[in-house]
């Protein structure tokens, strides 16, 4: 049976919208409801006496989480943001921090609905508000299980990082704020794997169990797969080439389409302000199994060097995670990282990753594009 939620999120003064469940700032997630907010010390509500139950009250939810139990699957989201006397300004994420709504700003008087498709593994789909000015006004939920699916096989420059590390973020944790409401991006993406050890923990097998015919999986790896140790090892010209051949066949068998994507550059720079590179043949072999096997190509090391080059060595610092002592409350003591990127980088590198998904021209992933 379809799965589908209404709420009305207000002070309760007025009643709800015909069909909908009103959500107060006093609503804490209770398993035997399956809705609420994880914490309420910073929600409050505002009734602007305005006509329309959905226009007129709102919460302001700061620093909390709303989350619904619901089966897993892929569930279409549309919230209602606004306020008829003041601006506002709202950030969403879903899950594990994946960028959905980033800066939604509205004007007072005009309210905007935003629509995004979110893949949901734990039973709970969970989203997290901030924002200088957060509102919700309405949030409908529905089950899609036919949406396409964006699957994302990768390392830690691409997964979903945890919240309690932001502002750590992977790629492929912002790629969904450039996606329509049409498909969904399912990261499963994990820290320090490589094209073999990926699979070895059966984390591809989990793809496959999930993935279905017009699906797209994007495969990025080689970070790893440099490190040596049996457990993660490949060699560029051979085994490298034969893994990711796995992961091509495999989706090609399930009437999926696979997209390799080159290694997201390091931030290292020589004397000149050129990048260095530090993935040399991986490189190279993933360019010659797509051409080799016919399958669309992301060259990401190569747009990411002409970006990060053009940024420089001291503006890379904001992209990468270079953080000062104090800066942030998950890094203490700073940070200099010149791999893994904070959110600012994961969302200018996952619009490289957008950029080039549109040249592909690849239908109808066209279509899920914003």
């Amino acid at each position: 049976m379809p799965q589908q939620f209404r709420f009305d999120f207000g002070t309760g003064t007025c009643p709800p919208e015909d069909g909908y469940t009103k959500i107060t700032p006093n609503h804490v997630y209770d398993v035997s409801v399956g809705y609420g907010f994880t914490r309420t010390e910073r929600v409050n509500a505002k009734d602007r006496l305005e006509p329309g139950a959905l226009r007129r009250d709102f919460c302001i939810p700061l620093d909390t989480v709303f989350q619904v139990d619901v089966p897993d699957g892929t569930y279409k989201v549309s919230v209602l943001l606004g306020d008829e006397i003041a601006d506002t300004d709202t950030t969403i994420k879903a899950g594990e921090g994946r960028l959905m709504v980033h800066k939604q700003r509205t004007q007072p008087g005009h309210f905007v609905r935003a629509s995004f498709s979110v893949w949901v593994t734990d039973g709970r789909l969970k989203l997290a508000f901030s924002g200088m000015a957060p509102r919700i006004n309405a949030l409908d939920i529905d089950t899609v299980p036919q949406a396409c699916t964006i699957f994302l096989a990768g390392d830690s420059t691409v997964t979903d990082q945890p919240a309690d590390g932001y502002p750590y973020a992977g790629w492929g944790q912002m790629l969904p704020m450039f996606i329509k409401a049409d498909a969904a991006v399912a990261n499963y993406a994990l820290s320090g794997r490589s094209s073999l050890s990926f699979i070895r923990e059966g984390v591809l097998d989990t793809i496959w169990s999930k993935i279905k015919p017009y699906d797209y999986l994007l495969i990025q790896f080689g970070h790893n797969d440099q490190k040596y140790g049996e457990d993660r090892y490949t060699e560029p010209s051979t085994t490298y080439k034969e893994t990711l051949k796995i992961y091509i066949d495999g989706a090609r068998e399930r009437k999926a389409i696979p997209i390799l994507v080159t290694s997201v550059q390091r931030r290292f720079f020589e004397a000149d302000g050129t990048l260095r590179d530090t993935h040399g043949d991986y490189l190279t072999a993933v360019r010659e199994l797509a051409e080799e096997t016919g399958v669309p190509l992301i060259d990401l090391a190569a747009q990411s060097k002409t970006l990060f080059e053009q940024w420089g060595p001291e503006g890379t610092k904001a992209l990468f995670m270079w953080l000062a002592p104090g800066e942030f409350m998950n890094f203490p003591d700073g940070s200099e990282d010149n791999t893994h990127f904070q959110q600012l980088g994961g969302i200018e590198v996952a619009r490289l990753v957008y950029e080039a998904l549109r040249e592909l021209k690849l239908q109808p992933l066209m279509l899920y594009l914003r």
